[in-house]
């Protein structure tokens, strides 16, 4: 049947895959950090204190201070491909889109900043995805990570008249694939390493305690990967939470506190490892293998590496592809 001459352009359905990550400023510069800043600590997942009594802390203090700090540290992991969060997600969804091929629409977004998740998904609506898999990149469930994507989605939907059908990634903290994965990684970077280190140590993004006494079941995650990694490697490996902030009371340990005791503990030369991370980060780069680094010799250490994270490599994008085709079995069959 033909369409009448005034139809508009009829488009040919698509599968789409939104790869999603937590963000990054657009510039390392005071302003764009503010910016960035003030979206993500407004974040009530993020922040979970009333708004009449974060709010004057968040406008009146942080977003005053924090932005010239933050923007420094930026500017040390700064590459002419921008942010290196944003430039490993964008090349991990261009390896995916080459592993699924044409039938699937690969996209990225980012949570806070750009691309933002509202406009790319009406971008991939417009292109014809009606059936679209959410790919929040945090193996650990959190909150203020995993359910903070959805809900942005979600909301997106919630303001469209014709929506697409969704599907989300769950966590796969667990999964055979992604302890594979690290396993192969970091034992091949470890082995090229010119020191054997002494001890492993994985650090994951800090949250407060209350989180996990409110059912976050992150702190079970964090710790489930790193033993299922340990056992998997045949070697003992160390925990810590990095990047506490405020004065509530944080997961333990910290990472900078272990770092810091490693030397008075014998222990002089360390491997550090962010699993909880898919792709390189102002977190992993400046936090882990710059100011670690240097509180680690400070106190006493000999020898220290951080190890990438899986990034767009093989094993990391194998393992994406193998958790993304599970999650279109039958979208992709009846497409």
């Amino acid at each position: 049947m033909q369409p009448p001459p005034d139809h508009p352009p009829i488009i040919a359905p698509k599968i789409g895959v939104l790869l999603i990550n937590l963000g990054t400023p657009d510039a390392p510069d005071v302003g764009s950090v503010r910016r960035y800043l003030a979206e993500f600590l407004s974040d009530k997942r993020v922040v979970e204190i009333p708004s009449w009594a974060w709010k004057p802390i968040l406008y009146g203090i942080i977003l005053n201070t924090r932005p010239k700090k933050s923007a420094h540290a930026y500017a040390q992991v700064w590459s002419e491909d921008g942010s290196p969060l944003a430039a490993i997600t964008k090349r991990q969804a261009k390896a995916l889109q080459a592993r699924l091929g044409d039938t699937v629409l690969v996209d990225y977004a980012m949570r806070y900043g750009n691309p933002g998740i509202a406009v790319t998904l009406g971008a991939m609506k417009a292109k014809g995805c009606d059936r679209i898999l959410l790919a929040p990149l945090y193996p650990q469930y959190c909150a203020a990570t995993t359910a903070t994507a959805n809900d942005a989605a979600f909301a997106t939907l919630a303001a469209m008249r014709w929506q697409p059908a969704l599907r989300t990634l769950p966590p796969y903290h667990d999964d055979a694939a992604y302890i594979a994965a690290l396993k192969t990684d970091l034992e091949r970077q470890i082995a090229a390493l010119d020191f054997v280190p002494e001890r492993l140590l994985l650090s994951f993004h800090g949250m407060p305690q209350r989180t996990l006494k409110m059912g976050d079941p992150y702190h079970c995650h964090c710790q489930k990967t790193a033993r299922l990694l340990g056992e998997a490697m045949g070697t003992p490996v160390d925990v810590a939470f990095q990047s506490r902030f405020g004065k509530a009371k944080w997961l333990e340990p910290p990472t900078d506190v272990t770092l810091n005791a490693y030397p008075g503990q014998g222990v002089t030369k360390v491997a550090i490892a962010a699993p909880g991370f898919s792709a390189d980060c102002l977190e992993t780069i400046e936090e882990l293998g710059i100011r670690g680094q240097e509180d680690f010799i400070a106190a006493g250490g000999t020898h220290f590496a951080r190890l990438d994270c899986l990034n767009d490599s093989d094993e990391g994008m194998a393992m994406l592809e193998s958790l993304i085709r599970r999650e279109l079995a039958g979208w992709w069959l009846s497409a």
